[in-house]
């Protein structure tokens, strides 16, 4: 793969994107034919980037290039381009902890801000899998792996001291889209802010009561300050379903520009949390009474899945490959160690799932009052029924939030979101 940092930054519209390719050899050679029969379609569908596929006679490529502002909001809103960077750095430690399981990457230009990588065909963004009611059978199996191997072997059960502190300074410098994360998520949507948006009139009373509910906001806060304050592992920093690339067979997870050193349960949260609202807007999806209810039902069943598969493969590793400055073994010698160790084990996976929970109950209100919404929630085309599928899915988060105490398992959250599956809110308007 060549990695290179040489010119200006440039804004790569079609022309010039393809002189660009056609000056890469091993480019050129992997899309085959000449250069101006490549075919080179701009599909960014994002919020910050442009996104090219590119196909010529023998193959095709994807390329991705960062822009110098928030592209879902305009020149307004300066972004650094150094976010490519950290993307880059992330996908290719992914890469070797999760093989298999991010995009191949082909080409790297700092200073362009771009990267080319695997064309990923015929799998499709699993957010609009998941609307139209499509089931993925290796979805549990990849995902779990992809997170408990990411985010145990960049965490201080795996890492001596020096080395983890080396890897967090190497993401450090990318606050800018942690700044992003930590006021479009855990502040903007408890407050008045010119960015938010919610399905009104129907949630003005919703989002009228989060701005004014303390033990929310308390809630919120403790949540902000461990995202800031807790560099446990290596996250993607942006996992939802939009993120993750799917056919029956195959899972990718891609886009991780959010990449930093934060605290695990963020990444396990949106999982569940993007989950949980496919879930809640499935009724809304409905073209007659109950026709989805099998795919609803796999998804909860997905839910469980997920929490329990990521936490048998975290424990393993731990058990297993445990190499880090944490919980060192001196300290645990014999069988009287071996059973305290493993009671901590325990404690620290009942502790993560509390964070998990936290996360996916503040990512779930976020997409519904904040900035950038869910094609989950925003296909449904009756308003009236997308503010019933999203107050359900609220009611389940505050609880998550405020309420964490009633969550112990997994299956208290699957059940909870059960029962409120056809509950009818009370809307304004």
């Amino acid at each position: 793969m060549a990695h290179e940092q040489a010119g200006d930054y440039r804004i790569l519209q079609e022309a010039a994107l393809r002189d660009y390719l056609a000056s890469l050899r091993d480019i050129k050679a992997r899309l085959g034919g000449e250069p101006a029969s490549w075919s080179i379609t701009e599909v960014g569908d994002g919020n910050l980037n442009l996104v090219f596929i590119v196909k010529g006679a023998s193959g095709g490529i994807a390329v991705k290039q960062a822009l110098p502002y928030v592209r879902l909001v305009g020149e307004s809103w300066p972004l650094p381009l150094s976010r490519a960077h950290y993307e880059y750095l992330a996908l290719s430690r992914q890469a070797q902890l999760a093989p298999g399981l991010v995009p191949a990457l082909l080409h790297h230009n700092e200073t362009l801000a771009l990267t080319a990588m695997e064309l990923l065909e015929p799998h499709i963004i699993m957010r609009k899998g998941l609307v139209a009611a499509t089931r993925y059978p290796r979805f549990v199996d990849d995902i779990t792996t992809f997170m408990a191997r990411t985010l145990f072997f960049t965490s201080d059960l795996a890492l001596v001291a020096a080395e983890k502190k080396e890897a967090i300074a190497a993401f450090a410098g990318n606050h800018a889209l942690c700044k992003i994360t930590e006021d479009l998520i855990f502040t903007d949507p408890y407050r008045i802010a010119e960015q938010n948006r919610w399905t009104a009139p129907h949630l003005d009373g919703l989002a009228a009561s989060l701005r004014e509910d303390m033990e929310l906001h308390v809630a919120i806060s403790r949540l902000k300050l461990k995202f800031m304050a807790s560099p446990e592992a290596l996250l993607h920093g942006d996992l939802h379903t939009g993120s993750i690339m799917v056919t029956a067979s195959e899972t990718r997870v891609i886009d991780p520009e959010f990449a930093f050193y934060g605290p695990m349960g963020f990444d396990v949260g949106a999982v569940l949390a993007n989950l949980l609202m496919a879930y809640f807007a499935s009724a809304g999806h409905e073209r007659a009474p109950g026709e989805r209810r099998e795919f609803e039902t796999w998804v909860l069943e997905t839910v469980d899945q997920v929490w329990n598969e990521f936490s048998r493969k975290f424990l393993d590793l731990w058990r297993s490959e445990a190499g880090g400055d944490a919980y060192p073994v001196s300290l645990f010698a014999g069988e009287k160690g071996a059973m305290r160790l493993e009671a901590e084990r325990q404690a620290y996976m009942q502790r993560l799932f509390t964070d998990t929970v936290g996360f996916a109950a503040a990512k779930t209100i976020r997409r519904i009052f904040g900035l950038a919404h869910n094609i989950d929630f925003e296909l449904i085309e009756d308003p009236r029924k997308r503010a019933m599928s999203e107050a359900r899915a609220v009611r389940l988060a505050r609880g998550m939030m405020v309420e964490a105490a009633a969550f112990r398992t997994i299956a208290d959250i699957t059940g909870s979101a059960r029962k409120l599956r056809d509950w009818q809110p009370e809307l304004t308007g």
